[in-house]
């Protein structure tokens, strides 16, 4: 009789490559905004599994979605089409200002596709000298090599060998070193909507309005890197909606499939037209049960009552984040849109965001970090004003445990 495998934390020392270095809990059960580990211990979900979870855990239209397509068809691959790839992209072209959608399996396939084509747009229209990219400090883009060079931390980006030329990278939010870079020699513009793994930094209009122009004046297009700000995690569907801004390349993944893995590329008819038959793809990308639940994450998400949802829950997380700085002074602000928040240490915790981090997990709350002096809150669209309370309490506790009070 084979005795049945023990699965502890220490298992993951033994059999997987260490470039993880995972808490000492595993999570077995979820619910909405509830987590459950292996002992039966309670956790209140603040991070979304880094601003995936958009609807929370197992809720009933995903569960639903991925049952039905479970029991008629898997894959195929790209050779055919299939019902859910062509539903998910009609809706998204619906929503958004695309008229074409790429499908992928993660955030950096959707970048790294949408790299390559305005590479490739830059090249039939105005040759091969037409190939900068222009991205911004502290931005992050993907793990691809592509993307990592494109994203503006070196920490993730050195040690692998000579990097992909032409990748440029000015300063977020100050249009003068845009202005510095940009030539005839640019052929794209990449920027976040809001700067996620670099603190929770938003874009000002007049920075994103004075990009959108430049991009224009020099014949390079903008792409929007959405796969954190997408499918309504700022209030709007897609985070562009709010600046008077229309992209030519939006990527979006993420809150997208809610957990289940699906990326995506949206653009122009005439952009998408220099991808042509053989130049890109994906073995998975498109797959009948990511897009499927992808449409019940759209379906569930693009409504009013929902986007009014999340622009409630970050009124009241601002509130009773202020009352916890009131008494403990630990943040010099609050910064981000929707169910995107970061909680920005002040000068006297510069530095020790990881300890509020696993304070945080302590007291059962699942937080994240932007960096080492942003606390990062990404929770499902849907939490209830309830869990976002119990949430905070539990916050609470982990400050004072940090500060020792």
């Amino acid at each position: 009789m084979t005795t049945p495998l023990q699965v502890t934390r220490e298992l993951f020392d033994d059999v997987m490559v260490p470039n993880y270095a995972p808490a000492g809990i595993i999570p077995v059960k979820g619910k909405g905004s509830r987590v459950w580990d292996q002992q039966g211990r309670e956790y209140i979900d603040f991070a979304g599994g880094i601003a995936v979870s958009s609807l929370g855990h197992c809720h009933p239209a995903l569960v639903k979605a991925i049952q039905q397509q479970a029991e008629q068809l898997w894959h195929l691959s790209n050779v055919m089409t299939n019902e859910p790839a062509l539903r998910l992209a009609k809706k998204l072209v619906d929503a958004t200002f695309a008229e074409k959608v790429y499908f992928a399996n993660s955030g950096a396939e959707a970048n790294e596709a949408a790299f390559k084509l305005a590479r490739r747009w830059a090249l039939d229209k105005f040759g091969a000298e037409k190939d900068q990219i222009i991205s911004f400090s502290k931005s992050f883009h993907g793990r691809t090599f592509f993307t990592v060079t494109v994203g503006g931390q070196a920490a993730y980006s050195d040690g692998f060998g000579p990097k992909p030329g032409a990748v440029l990278h000015a300063e977020f939010n100050n249009l003068a070193s845009v202005k510095a870079l940009i030539s005839e020699h640019t052929c794209a513009v990449v920027l976040e909507p809001i700067q996620g793994e670099g603190g929770i930094i938003p874009a000002t209009t007049e920075f994103m309005q004075g990009v959108r122009e430049l991009c224009n004046q020099h014949n390079a297009l903008l792409i929007m890197d959405e796969v954190q700000t997408g499918v309504g995690r700022t209030g709007k569907l897609y985070a562009y909606m709010h600046y008077g801004v229309t992209p030519d390349i939006l990527t979006t993944a993420k809150s997208l499939g809610g957990g289940f893995p699906i990326g995506a590329m949206l653009t122009t008819t005439d952009i998408a037209s220099h991808l042509k038959v053989g130049t890109h793809g994906s073995t998975y990308g498109g797959n009948p049960l990511a897009c499927a639940v992808a449409e019940a994450v759209l379906d569930t998400v693009n409504q009013p009552n929902v986007m009014a949802q999340v622009l409630s829950n970050e009124q009241l997380f601002r509130q009773q984040l202020k009352a916890i700085n009131e008494k403990y002074q630990v943040f010099s602000e609050i910064r981000g849109q929707g169910m995107l928040l970061g909680a920005v240490l002040n000068n006297q915790y510069k530095g020790r965001a990881r300890e509020f981090f696993l304070a945080s997990a302590e007291q059962g709350l699942m937080a994240l970090v932007a960096g080492v002096d942003v606390v990062r809150f990404a929770p499902s669209l849907v939490i209830t004003p309830d869990e976002i309370t119990a949430g905070m309490q539990r916050f609470e506790q982990a400050v004072k445990q940090v500060i020792g009070v």
